[in-house]
This record gives C-alpha cells, structure tokens and sequence, in this order.
C-alpha cells in the first residue's frame, strides 16, 4: 500500500472530501493573503449548501453534533487555505493560530471539546504543519444560526512558483 504523502491524499483516506471554497456571504473576503501569512475569515458549519445543525450547545445540541460542526468548519477552512495557496494544500506551512467560536449556553463549559473536533481533523489532514494555537470561545449566537464557527491564521510557503491571487 502506497504511503499518504500530501493532505489532500489525507483527506481521502479520512474518507472525506474537500469542498468548494464556500463564498462569502457577506462584505469581507473569505480570506486575505498578507505576503506568506493567509487570514481566514470565520467558516460556519455548512455541507453542501446547507448548515450541518442549527442551534446552541447544552440547549439545543450535544457535544457530538458540536464536534461534527466543528469538522464542517474545519473543511470548509482547508477548502479556503487551498484557494489561497493557489490550488494546493502543499503550500500550507503552518497552521498558527485557531479561533473556534461555539454557541452555547452559559452553564456549558465544554468550548475546548467541541474545538477539538476541528482541531483533530486539522492535526490528521496537515501533519505537523496543523498543530496549532487555539481559544474556544462560547458565544451567544453565530451567523445563520451555526452552533461552531472558526477562524484561522496560516503561513504558507510562495517559493513553490505556483500563482497566487
């Protein structure tokens, strides 16, 4: 058996696909490439079109819906990192920091085990390069109604001659 060298043979392997880069659905870009750090603006929980759960942890959803959201985010994020390294997730260095946003209810505490849930997908998809920095931040509400929410800032690597937009 052949040996799984780059993270989008990864991604396969985890039996998972990358999806299109979502669009922003608002006045911002998805992501902003400042010379090799790239600024991932905030990916919701969506799949194929449509938000993996609606509500708040410890109201509405348990910690296993928050951790399926959190790998929707965490998809939808490489899915964003490959658009901005120019097609590739080869070019990915390394994952600096992660902020992951959770609806929740005040008395829910389990914020860092709902982040795992994009942190782990993030670790077994980028090698290495995915260890990263991270908050867990409960929220009141995050747009649409998604109960997980995360952000990211990269460094990727440029002198690989790819064009990067």
């Amino acid at each position: 058996m052949s040996e799984v060298r780059t993270p989008e043979q990864r991604v396969a392997k985890l039996g998972l696909k990358l999806p299109a880069p979502p669009s922003a659905v608002a006045a911002y870009q998805p992501y902003v490439l400042a010379g090799t750090t790239v600024h991932v603006s905030g990916q919701i929980a969506m799949r194929n079109g449509e938000l993996v759960a609606r509500g708040r942890l410890g109201a509405d959803l348990d910690l296993s819906t928050g951790q399926e959201c959190a790998r929707a985010c965490a998809l939808n994020l490489l899915a964003q990192l490959r658009a901005a390294a120019g097609g590739s997730l080869n070019t990915v260095r390394r994952l600096v920091k992660v902020n992951v946003y959770v609806a929740s209810e005040a008395e829910f505490v389990d914020q860092p085990q709902v982040a795992n849930g994009a942190s782990q997908l993030l670790l077994d998809v980028l090698g290495s390069a995915g260890a990263h920095a991270r908050s867990a931040i409960g929220v009141a509400a995050l747009p649409l109604g998604t109960p997980v929410e995360i952000d990211a800032v990269t460094e990727i690597d440029l002198t690989d001659g790819t064009e990067h937009s």
